[in-house]
């Protein structure tokens, strides 16, 4: 008699049946549900993020206040294709890419600063 023997009797061993076999959508399944919740809590929140921020540097205009993702605020004096002029004090210019302005700030904002 082996330690397998002692824990597992023989006859109930030899009652039970094989293991049903696996359908292959069932093994699949897990991988398609990781995949969904991948999609709804990782990516498409980062997609809609993007879009907004393309949609927001498509509608600069110049006068518009603006914020870059450095922490620098401004008065957008003249827009680019690529680059933007933005006023940060009386006659100081600076050029930033049009992708680092992250948000547009209420008109007044600089003035009451």
């Amino acid at each position: 008699m082996n330690l397998l023997d002692f824990l597992v009797s023989p006859a109930a061993a030899q009652a039970a049946g094989g293991p049903a076999p696996a359908s292959p959508l069932m093994s699949l399944l897990p991988l398609i549900v990781l995949f969904i919740v991948f999609w709804f809590l990782l990516l498409r929140p980062q997609m809609k993020k993007a879009k907004e921020h393309r949609e927001l540097v498509a509608k600069l205009q110049k006068g518009d206040e603006v914020l870059t993702n450095g922490g620098i605020a401004g008065r957008i004096e003249d827009l680019g294709e690529s680059f933007v002029s933005v006023e940060v004090a009386d006659k100081v210019v600076i050029k930033v890419q049009r992708g680092a302005i992250t948000a547009v700030l209420p008109k007044g904002t600089l003035k009451s600063a």
